[in-house]
């Protein structure tokens, strides 16, 4: 019964979270403009906080990077993730990562690691040969608890032109 009741207190408010989060992290999404690099913003929740005493719901997360540019490659130059204070976590580029036409990557944060915090970020900074389409970067969270699932996307958005 307990069990029962905990489930219908969590799943008005992962529903509203779902659609209040769809609606704010989907507009960001912007036309496909072409560019040489630039340096991109994405939010990323390794946890979100419910319920009256601000209990927290960890979760995955995915920054997955899309080049949609059918004929020429782009690099990743580098991946710093940020925690809600705005202190590094760790950069997941060691090396430049290339990215052929139409191909992705991925950088995956566990569920377990909830270094981030609720405001964490990832600064993703990427640059072609070309003028290329700008690729499509964002962020997917995912989270499993109690039989309640929960997963929304949040869309990188430019701060800068590649240097």
């Amino acid at each position: 019964m307990k069990q029962r009741l905990h489930k219908q207190r969590i799943l008005p408010f992962l529903v509203f979270f779902l659609i209040f989060f769809s609606y704010t992290c989907a507009r960001g999404a912007s036309e496909n403009n072409l560019s040489n690099g630039q340096t991109v913003y994405v939010s990323v929740y390794s946890h979100i906080f419910y319920g009256d005493r601000s209990k927290t719901f960890n979760l995955a997360a995915m920054l997955s990077i899309r080049n949609t540019d059918r004929n020429y490659p782009l690099t990743i130059v580098s991946a710093p993730y940020y925690d809600s204070g705005g202190s590094l976590v760790r950069e997941y580029v060691k090396d430049p990562i290339r990215i052929a036409p139409m191909a992705s990557t991925y950088i995956y944060v566990k569920e377990s690691d909830t270094t981030g915090g609720s405001g964490a970020n990832f600064i993703v900074q990427w640059k072609a040969d070309h003028m290329i389409n700008e690729p499509v970067i964002e962020s997917l969270m995912t989270g499993l608890a109690s039989g309640q699932g929960i997963s929304f996307i949040c869309s990188g958005r430019v701060i800068g032109d590649h240097d």
